[in-house]
């Protein structure tokens, strides 16, 4: 049954729709890649049992996600902060655990609007460990030659069990930070306004330590592609450039990352029999325009506009729908718990 639920929720978030100004028919490979690497499991499925197994209460799990910076996006984008937040929900309700999402600063408005919307507060790390009162953010430092440092410290005070990394993007072979199209994010030829932070030293520490880590993203350029990486070089054009080379114990690639995280964040619903972890269409909807007004801006057009990665926000909303309902009806008792 497991599978059954998993392979649902798979088949729902994988579902590839882009516009030709973007690499596609691409989805298909990397995730073919991705279940084969983790055994051939549904990995939504997958990555909820290694986030229950690994997570309890009290137990904090690192959130990294925020892509997208000057002058197209100062503050980001609206794919990433809305699937970590409510995966984080998931897993702050469900499990018990302590949520911290990782991030530069500039990314941190869209993360904290989104997250108040999903209902779950951002306080200061000690605050959310002691006194079970939501998340917590850490902001990256914006000197690279302090990331290291950083990352030691950080992995020390918070002591994870598990990080996981929602559209948030990895240095590819050549050391540099790629867009999804290969324009750099870093060096003399970056056409940012300023150096992008690698924050990726979190993910392989964290693996070094043997904490479990979990990559979502949908192009492979974000962190825990490398694990793909001959499939994302053979599906995505200048693949072999803007691959990452940062592995993740398990790398879910889909639609849009925000979909993978509620891929994952249903999955959970439906191991723990608790569907209320699962969040609604009409919350989806608060999450997504909290994200919009507060800085996250939709990245095929940079706008403010409805829309995530090209697709109308109601599109996301029908995704939750569909997924409460594959859970649902998964779960003995049928849709008890998932009615609007």
């Amino acid at each position: 049954m497991p599978d059954i639920t998993g392979e649902a929720i798979d088949q729902l978030i994988t579902i590839e729709a882009k516009n030709r100004g973007m690499p596609h028919n691409v989805l298909r490979t990397m995730y073919q890649a991705a279940r084969a690497r983790s055994g051939g499991r549904p990995l939504s499925m997958l990555c909820a049992e290694a986030l229950k197994k690994a997570l309890g209460p009290k137990d904090t799990v690192l959130v990294l996600t925020g892509a997208g910076y000057e002058p197209t996006m100062p503050k980001g984008e609206s794919d990433g902060p809305p699937g970590a937040v409510s995966l984080a929900r998931a897993l702050y309700k469900g499990l018990g655990a302590v949520p911290v999402f990782v991030n530069e600063a500039c990314h941190a408005d869209p993360v904290i609007a989104s997250s108040l919307a999903a209902g779950l507060m951002v306080k200061t790390f000690e605050e959310a460990r002691d006194w079970r009162l939501g998340a917590a953010m850490e902001n990256a430092p914006l000197n690279q030659n302090a990331v290291a440092a950083w990352t030691q410290e950080l992995l020390d005070r918070t002591k994870p069990k598990a990080v996981v990394s929602a559209e948030r993007l990895g240095p590819g072979i050549n050391g540099i930070i790629h867009t999804a199209t290969a324009l750099p994010l870093q060096g003399p030829e970056n056409f940012c306004r300023f150096e992008v932070v690698d924050i990726s030293p979190v993910v392989t520490e964290a693996s070094k330590r043997g904490i479990l880590t979990i990559g979502i993203g949908d192009h492979g350029n974000e962190l825990g592609f490398g694990a793909i990486r001959d499939a994302v070089v053979k599906a995505m054009p200048k693949g072999e450039i803007l691959c990452t080379t940062v592995e993740t114990d398990i790398v879910l690639p889909a639609m849009m990352s925000n979909w993978g995280c509620y891929g994952i964040e249903a999955a959970l619903a439906w191991l723990l029999k608790k569907p209320e972890i699962l969040h609604s269409p009409a919350q989806e909807e608060r999450i997504l325009r909290a994200c919009l007004d507060n800085g996250g801006l939709e990245a095929m057009f940079c706008t403010t506009e409805f829309f995530v990665d090209g697709l109308m926000g109601e599109t996301s909303m029908a995704v939750l729908q569909f997924l409460r309902d594959i859970v649902g009806k998964n779960l003995e008792g049928g849709t008890t718990g998932l009615t609007h």
